[in-house]
């Protein structure tokens, strides 16, 4: 049991793994600032864009879980979700990379006349 009750936060790999990388970034871009270096500033900015970019990548492996409940066979970190190949329902980053529940085609306005008018 978790200290916030018996329940999965959604502690994952691509999120240790994004959080790390993040936190490295931001702390190279405060020492640039420290040491008034604009190399080192714009490699910290590019490691915590960087970050980002590993997270969604890591999710879309199956290292990173949807929110919501889960099993709790499936509260570990190092399980990976089977469900990513298909996406997550409302995920952002799912939709992004073409994955999940799709939008109903539009159908053109001729079809739409079309199916009014023999109907």
């Amino acid at each position: 049991m978790s200290a916030h009750g018996h329940v999965d936060l959604g502690h994952t790999a691509a999120g240790w793994a994004g959080t790390a990388t993040a936190i490295i970034g931001v702390t190279l871009t405060g020492i640039a600032m420290a040491a008034v270096s604009a190399p080192l500033a714009l490699a910290g900015a590019a490691v915590t864009l960087g970050a980002g970019a590993l997270t969604w990548l890591l999710h879309l492996a199956g290292w990173g879980k949807p929110s919501g409940p889960r099993p709790e066979s499936e509260w570990p970190w190092r399980v990976r979700d089977r469900a990513a190949r298909q996406g997550h329902p409302g995920c952002l980053g799912c939709r992004l990379a073409g994955r999940g529940a799709r939008r109903p085609e539009n159908r053109s306005k001729a079809a739409r006349v079309a199916s009014t008018v023999s109907g």
